[in-house]
């Protein structure tokens, strides 16, 4: 048994599960997501954008919220599943929906058919498929396995979403920029290499044929640059002997700019948020920007996939917050600390958590401290009264 059955059960294998008709979308597009196999991952550019954004998201913090389903619940707060944290498992989702723009989030099955947890899948392809008046996701994955789950209980994120009524744009729009990633790189490599293959030139003042040339030219090199010294000497048969200077291509700077640009812009990253610089109003900006808009859809299809409709309609949702998010400077969080506790809208503990530091017992830093000169209006106007 393998990771396969553990997440999908004793019966992934079942025939029904291998159904073969279309399911048939809105947009006439044929609802198949294939891989792309540019390798926008293998750039390391690129790897750095996707992986500032995934180290963001897996400081999230995954709740449950109401009293539905509360074995699942209580698995939850453990982890997603028995081999990865909380943490592990949205930076993994992360990366796969900026590489692919679509992310597939399957429930774990156990053998009595009951949801324990949740895995987000690196599958080959995927097909939306109908059975028994159902549409099903079938996926292939890179071993050969191949599965079919009903779509109502799979959670899938996108990311440029358009053609496809389920799946994301491929991220063949970034193209041009990887192509430009390429030939920098390739000039760069091969400027360094002619730059160093030839040192000097000289203009035979006789007539030479071809292997004459060939050997005076082996006869120089080895009588002035492999035997050190520091000068040269030549025959009369060489004049305008010169050194030629070691000008590997280097891009300039606005062409390296217009290509960290177009990768920043694509996957919403800038230079402060890559080198950790990012403090205030610009890493607001950034969270709101490229962090909230991932954990609001996250926990809407979580919500969606782990609970019914009627579960749902009596509160109880998945909420991923940003509480354990630190991103404000000192300044900002002594501020936050002091007027949040000031009006008794944040307890100790809350406080604490701003700042990284333990929780109290409940009894200590559970409690709403409020400045002495506050009072409470209507009981004021009460105590007047009588």
């Amino acid at each position: 048994m393998g990771l396969f059955d553990f997440i999908f059960g004793p019966k992934a294998g079942e025939p029904r599960r291998e159904a073969e008709e279309t399911f048939k979308l809105l947009s006439g597009y044929t609802p198949v997501f294939h891989t792309w196999d540019g390798g926008i991952y293998e750039s390391e550019l690129v790897r750095a954008a996707i992986d500032a954004r995934a180290r963001h998201i897996s400081k999230l913090n995954v709740q449950v919220v109401g009293t539905a389903k509360p074995s699942l619940q209580s698995k939850l707060r453990l982890g997603p599943n028995a081999w990865a944290t909380w943490s592990q498992t949205l930076y993994r989702l992360s990366t796969i929906l900026d590489v692919r723009n679509t992310a597939v989030i399957v429930p774990i099955i156990d053998e009595n058919g009951e949801t324990t947890g949740i895995y987000p899948v690196l599958y080959k392809d995927a097909k939306a498929v109908q059975y028994g008046g159902e549409p099903w996701l079938r996926m292939e994955f890179y071993n050969g396995d191949r599965v079919a789950i009903e779509l109502r209980r799979v959670g899938i994120m996108t990311k440029y979403q358009y053609t496809n009524d389920l799946f994301g744009e491929t991220n063949k729009a970034l193209d041009p920029t990887m192509d430009l990633l390429n030939i920098q790189k390739q000039g760069i490599e091969e400027g360094v290499k002619n730059a160093a293959s030839y040192r000097f030139m000289a203009t035979m003042a006789n007539f030479m044929n071809d292997e004459d040339i060939a050997k005076e030219r082996e006869r120089f090199t080895a009588a002035n640059l492999r035997k050190g010294g520091g000068v040269l000497l030549w025959k009369n048969t060489m004049k305008d002997v010169k050194q030629i200077e070691a000008k590997p291509y280097i891009a300039d700077a606005d062409q390296v700019k217009l290509i960290n640009d177009n990768v920043n812009r694509y996957f919403g990253v800038n230079s402060e948020i890559l080198e950790n610089a990012a403090v205030g109003d610009s890493w607001a900006a950034f969270y709101e920007g490229a962090i909230e808009p991932f954990a609001i859809q996250l926990s809407e299809v979580l919500t969606k996939m782990l609970f019914t409709q009627k579960e749902r309609e009596k509160g109880t949702y998945i909420m991923a917050t940003a509480n354990r998010l630190q991103y404000m400077s000192n300044a900002d969080k002594l501020a936050v600390s002091a007027q949040m506790a000031d009006r008794g809208l944040m307890s100790r503990n809350e406080i604490r958590e701003i700042w990284n530091l333990p929780p109290l017992p409940p009894e200590i830093g559970d409690g709403l401290p409020v400045r002495g000169e506050y009072y409470d209006l209507t009981q004021t106007q009460e105590a007047t009264d009588e």
